[in-house]
């Protein structure tokens, strides 16, 4: 055996080589795919122009004080003799104003690109354009998903065609489009990088996503909240097509057609929903050619299971004072977590006659359709070019490129005047 000082030395990296192992390692990031600033989808694009404008207008300010940080210490290090030496210098007003300015003109012009971005990207405003260049048609229908965030899948019923699949969205391209996002227990979130960003879904509540994609993709989406341990694998495939190729894709699941490497669910009616809705990892894509009416109501309400009393029904007692001692059994109704909803439903299966009556009785009071909830979408506004927020009439005092705004905006031959009744109109219905 060597002894150790005569054993051989590692060898040292030269610089060269550093640099080229560095180099290298940049090369091969070369090869992702950043789908985040080169989206398929229009409202995803805006994003990434937000980011990449945010970057520079930060950059602008970080790049100098690093510069100066490796000049300075260059300049002032102990071996430069010729570099002038202040012990008594504490103080510069041309310093403190470059320091100070520069950071506050950096700061304003973030908040207002971020605070205009922002109102004009809110996912719960419908969208106002197609692409940079066409604005979405007056008479314009978006297409609805109605999407539900299961334990571990996605569930997507589109209510206007009459299906629904599992881990498989598909949308045309060049059209609107309205999501609807639930979840049935955890807090979690939809995400698809190419088309906009992520909203949360959540249990007993609806979210909104507007979005748009501008031409055929296949991506993926995935869920960018964990929810437990099939997290990992709550993935979901996105497909963009054309008008008639998702038109064809329609009849394909009404006809019980199965997906690539999928299954056929046949209908999902309340029974196979709730079957649906145990937690389950790594489920393939399924296709159901029927759904039950009123299912994604029923799921945000909380009342799927047969005899349970919807959150709407149980909130509109409340807002009348109660049923005092003779509603206490609806209490049983509301039992949701993991255990009790299953004891409370084999409860109200069969209610008896006296409890039906009472169950009518109820419903009656409460006169509410299950599920029903106030639609909060916020129109897009009429004139894009500049935003103030939802409900916020656009600021009359400041102009546009030296020229009052209202006046490029209105159209030749109509007074500004009535240009402004009309906007303040528009405003007043949204």
């Amino acid at each position: 055996m060597r002894p150790p000082e005569s054993r051989p030395k590692p060898r040292q990296l030269t610089a060269l080589a550093k640099v080229l192992a560095a180099l290298s390692l940049t090369g091969a990031l070369s090869a992702c795919n950043t789908v985040v600033l080169n989206p398929a989808g229009d409202v995803a694009r805006q994003q990434g122009d937000l980011v990449v404008i945010s970057t520079l207008l930060m950059l602008l300010i970080i790049v100098p004080v690093m510069a100066a940080t490796v000049l300075f210490a260059w300049r002032y290090r102990a071996s430069n003799k010729e570099a002038v030496y202040q012990p008594d210098w504490d103080h510069s007003t041309q310093l403190e104003l470059l320091i100070w300015t520069a950071p506050l003109l950096i700061i304003i012009c973030l908040g207002a690109l971020t605070w205009v971005t922002t109102h004009l990207l809110d996912p719960y405003r419908t969208i106002g354009r197609i692409d940079a260049t066409t604005p979405v048609a007056a008479n314009a229908k978006p297409l609805e998903v109605e999407v539900v965030a299961l334990d571990w899948k996605w569930l997507f019923i589109y209510p206007e065609q009459g299906v629904a699949t599992v881990n498989e969205l598909v949308v045309p391209t060049g059209r609107p489009l309205q999501f609807k996002i639930t979840s049935s227990s955890v807090m979690n979130s939809f995400y698809v990088p190419a088309m906009a960003g992520q909203i949360y879904a959540m249990p007993g509540m609806e979210t909104r996503l507007h979005a748009v994609v501008n031409k055929p993709i296949e991506t993926v989406g995935f869920s960018a909240n964990y929810s437990g341990a099939g997290f990992s694998n709550m993935r979901f495939a996105t497909h963009a097509v054309t008008e008639a190729d998702f038109a064809k894709w329609t009849a394909d699941v009404k006809a019980g057609t199965p997906a690539t490497n999928g299954e056929t669910g046949g209908n999902l009616d309340r029974a196979a929903y709730l079957e649906l809705e145990k937690p389950s990892e790594k489920v393939p894509a399924t296709r159901y050619a029927t759904v039950a009416p009123n299912l994604y109501d029923a799921i945000v309400d909380m009342c799927v299971e047969p005899g349970k009393m919807c959150m709407s029904e149980m909130m509109a007692l409340d807002a009348r004072g109660g049923l005092g001692k003779a509603g206490i059994r609806n209490v049983e109704m509301l039992a949701y977590d993991k255990h009790g909803r299953e004891a409370a439903a084999t409860a109200n299966a069969n209610p008896n006659a006296a409890i039906q009556r009472e169950l009518a009785w109820v419903r009656a009071l409460c006169r509410q359709m299950p599920g029903s909830a106030p639609d909060k979408t916020v129109k897009a506004p009429a004139n894009l070019r500049s935003l103030t927020g939802a409900g916020m009439a656009a600021p009359q005092s400041l102009p546009l490129f030296g020229k009052d705004e209202q006046a490029l905006s209105a159209p030749k031959g109509e007074p500004v005047a009535a240009n402004e009744a009309a906007h303040s109109s528009q405003i007043s219905r949204n």
